[in-house]
């Protein structure tokens, strides 16, 4: 395992993901059997980003992954299907 704290490198100016992305081709072009732990991750792009290139495991607040799965839309077709639902006078359990 290697474990670069992306977000600690971003505090001080270094692109934390570039990091990931020199990782993932060094040990790709030795075939280390190394797996990549991205950690210290600060927001959903971050996230994004290193699974995008090749991350094996990441470590993230909380917060930062309940953020991946807010989105504006789906905020509002999740309140109009439970509006929908409302008038069809039905409970579930």
């Amino acid at each position: 395992f290697i474990s670069p704290f992306v977000g600690r490198l971003d505090d001080i100016n270094i692109d934390g993901m570039e990091l990931i992305a020199e990782i993932r081709q060094i040990y790709d072009n030795y075939d280390f059997p190394t797996e990549i732990l991205t950690a210290s991750i600060r927001t959903v792009n971050h996230m994004k980003e290193a699974a995008l290139l090749g991350a094996d495991v990441a470590t993230a607040p909380p917060a930062v992954i309940k953020s991946m799965a807010n989105h504006v839309l789906t905020d509002k077709g999740l309140d109009a299907f439970l509006q929908d639902w409302a008038k069809t006078g039905q409970k579930i359990l």
